[in-house]
């Protein structure tokens, strides 16, 4: 297996989720960040195939966290946004021997480790082959991209945001890279708007012991919102 590092970025949770404003007060909403964070760094830790995590984040609770599980932090000073955090993980894990980056979200808490484990297998079986690579994780609306799979690292910039999966596909087969789009339904589960939170939360329902810190913070939402 090529040594594979997974890159996390994680905006200040003060300043996360602000579609959610109209369900979620901030505190609420920066405890539901912090909480989202903690389920996704354990099931990443779970990842067999994984030689490294780089948590990229200038949040000191993010940083305490990453720390105390034994990861590297890259300090994200300025927060210009999801994809410039992104680069910064992919040099930091370039400049460590990285030979493919897993970027992944800090909003998909469902995250199954057996799921991305089969991912990565899947990607490595078309190595021999394909030495450019690129897979891109679709979001629930098949629009957006949640995970992004590089293969070697800088094989293209990331370009997250809206319609990013179109955009990623035809960066990637600009670059001459091997594009596939995989939906896993755990990493389809991220959450920007409250249509997504409902949605994570009738997920869960379904996978049990899943996101233990999020499934209580959503249920203690329920519970005030009564």
């Amino acid at each position: 297996m090529p040594k594979t590092v997974a890159v996390l970025p994680i905006k200040s949770f003060g300043r996360a989720k602000q579609r959610l404003a109209e369900r979620v007060g901030a505190p609420q909403r920066a405890t539901l960040a912090a909480a989202m964070v903690g389920d996704v760094l354990e099931a990443l830790g779970a990842v067999r195939g994984l030689d490294e995590i780089l948590v990229v984040t200038t949040e000191p609770r993010a940083v305490e966290a990453a720390r105390a599980a034994g990861l590297r932090v890259i300090d994200d000073p300025t927060e210009a946004g999801h994809s410039e955090a992104a680069l910064l993980g992919v040099d930091a894990a370039v400049q460590g021997g990285a030979e493919r980056v897993l970027l992944v979200p800090g909003d998909c808490p469902a995250l199954d480790p057996a799921e991305v484990d089969a991912l990565l297998e899947r990607d490595a079986a078309r190595a021999a082959g394909v030495a450019r690579r690129v897979v891109i994780v679709s979001d629930r609306h098949g629009s957006g991209t949640n995970a992004l799979l590089l293969t070697p690292p800088a094989v293209m910039p990331p370009s997250f945001g809206r319609g990013s999966l179109a955009r990623h596909a035809g960066m990637a087969s600009g670059a001459g890279a091997d594009v596939r789009v995989a939906g896993l339904r755990s990493l389809q589960l991220d959450v920007d708007t409250p249509g997504d939170l409902t949605a994570l939360r009738a997920a869960l329902g379904g996978l049990p012991g899943a996101a233990p810190r999020t499934r209580a913070l959503l249920a203690q939402l329920v519970q005030a919102a009564a």
